[in-house]
């Protein structure tokens, strides 16, 4: 019988005493966790070894701004919250630190992200999929890249690597030693270029490729805005 459970968390936040302040490095998304109440529609198929988060397919332009930016980031959470809520794929509603922990539960140790040029994301590969409504009923499940396309050419993003780097651990008030999983403020999940290190998911393009690579949704592949689907991490 399949296993299917669903994941235990919340409460990204925890107070350490200045003493005892553990070097960001060393801290994980397990050590930001407590288990304390359901989260509701994140689930882990451990047979499969599969995380599913829900999902909405997310407007391409937002009203408080009078253009449409290339996309940048394939998941976050939505506007005003989400700081990429306009420039991604997909929205969500669930803490990234709850993924992370959930990629954890199966076994993944996270890597390490990377910002700017000359960074280098580390991590153990994964793949990403979008389950989309199919006929009958029946869930149609494509590669995230097929989800994209090059502006101007229109042609489909190639594979590419996607890499489980875990996201930055900040200090929001020096004055203070509460420490937050940095995604969890960006609300940031898998980005496309390192323009951030606030998130969980890199791939391994750089910015260097980011000026020539510019990337809109495959409206042929894509339902309409607002359409729920589910994000699927598959973990090897």
């Amino acid at each position: 019988m399949k296993q299917v459970t669903t994941l235990s968390l919340s409460a990204p936040y925890i107070r350490w005493s200045a003493s005892c302040l553990m070097p960001l490095a060393m801290i994980t998304g397990s050590d930001l966790l407590s288990q304390e109440k359901p989260v509701a529609g994140l689930q882990i198929d451990k047979d499969k070894k599969t995380v599913s988060i829900p999902c909405k397919i997310a407007p391409r332009k937002l009203p408080n701004l009078t253009e449409i930016y290339p996309i940048e980031v394939i998941a976050t959470a939505p506007a005003p919250k989400g700081q990429k809520a306009h420039e991604t794929v997909v929205t969500f509603d669930v803490a990234p630190s709850e993924i992370h922990k959930a990629l954890e539960s199966l076994g993944l140790k996270a890597g390490k992200p990377a910002k700017g040029e000359g960074g280098v994301p580390e991590g153990p590969e994964v793949k990403i999929y979008l389950d989309l409504p199919g006929p009958g009923g029946l869930a149609k499940r494509i590669a995230v890249e097929r989800a994209l396309v090059d502006k101007k050419t229109g042609k489909a993003m190639p594979t590419i690597k996607w890499l489980f780097t875990g996201s930055i651990v900040k200090q929001p008030d020096p004055t203070k030693p509460d420490k937050i999983y940095g995604a969890d403020q960006t609300g940031t999940l898998i980005a496309i270029f390192p323009v951030t290190d606030e998130t969980v998911f890199q791939t391994s393009l750089t910015m260097k490729e980011e000026p020539l690579i510019k990337l809109d949704t495959n409206t042929k592949t894509l339902p309409e805005i607002g359409t729920a689907v589910t994000l699927v991490i598959q973990v090897p």
